[in-house]
């Protein structure tokens, strides 16, 4: 998944607002304890930082 297709989505998801504060501050166990920005910024690949985001935050199953 490109970088471009990742914020597309979240900012569907949670609006473009809302998509940078949590990609900046919301911290995930399933990220390392990181952050989305420092989850990408560490190496980790869109595909798998957007599948951690669905499951966290019970994205619906259509929107994945």
């Amino acid at each position: 998944m490109r970088l471009t297709v990742f914020w597309q989505r979240m900012a569907e998801q949670f609006g473009s607002g809302y998509a940078d504060t949590f990609a900046r501050d919301h911290v995930m166990t399933e990220l390392g304890g990181r952050t989305v920005n420092e989850a990408l910024n560490a190496g980790w690949d869109a595909k798998d930082v957007w599948r951690v985001v669905c499951t966290v935050m019970n994205v619906p199953q259509d929107k994945r």
